[in-house]
C-alpha cells in the first residue's frame, strides 16, 4: 500500500521539507499549506505536478512551483531582508566609492613614493602612446588608400 495523499496543512509544522518525501511516487495531493516551513522544496517524481497553492502561507520556502527563488549556497531558504527604504542600496554604493577612492589613492601614493615604481609607470605609459600613435597612423594611411582606389 502506498500513501496517494497527503494534507499537513494548519499544523504548526516548522523546518525543511525532507528530501526523502521524494521517494513517494504515488503521491497525487499533497498539501502543506499555512505551516511555517522554510528551505527549497525538494524536486523529483511527484513534486513537479504540485503548484504553489499547497505551499501558500510558508513564508520560508523557495524554489519551484513559487515565484522566490533559493540563493545562495545555504538550503534554509532566503536570508536577505529587504527592509524597503533602500539602504541596502545606499550601503553597496558607499562601499562601491570608498573602494574605488581607497584603491586610486593606494596606486597614486605607491606611484608618488616609490621612484622605481614611477620611471617603470611612465616608461610603459609612454610605450603604450607610442604604439597606439603607430597603430592608429598605420589605419588612416591604410584606409586612405583603400578610399583613393575606389
Amino acid at each position: 500500500m502506498q500513501l496517494e495523499s497527503l494534507d499537513l496543512s494548519n499544523n504548526e509544522l516548522s523546518g525543511e521539507i525532507p528530501s526523502s518525501t521524494t521517494a513517494l511516487t504515488s503521491l497525487c495531493y499533497m498539501n502543506l499549506s499555512y505551516n511555517t516551513l522554510t528551505g527549497k522544496i525538494p524536486t523529483g517524481n511527484q513534486f513537479h505536478t504540485f503548484d504553489a497553492s499547497d505551499y501558500i502561507g510558508n513564508i520560508g520556502l523557495c524554489g519551484y512551483p513559487l515565484t522566490n527563488n533559493c540563493t545562495g549556497n545555504s538550503s534554509s531558504g532566503p536570508t536577505h531582508a529587504d527592509h524597503g527604504d533602500g539602504s541596502d542600496d545606499i550601503s553597496f554604493y558607499l562601499g562601491l566609492a570608498v573602494g574605488y577612492i581607497l584603491g586610486l589613492w593606494v596606486v597614486f601614493c605607491v606611484i608618488l613614493f616609490k621612484k622605481r615604481w614611477r620611471s617603470a609607470y611612465f616608461i610603459f605609459v609612454e610605450g603604450l602612446q607610442e604604439k597606439i600613435y603607430v597603430a592608429v597612423v598605420l589605419r588612416w594611411a591604410n584606409l586612405k588608400r583603400k578610399v583613393g582606389k575606389t
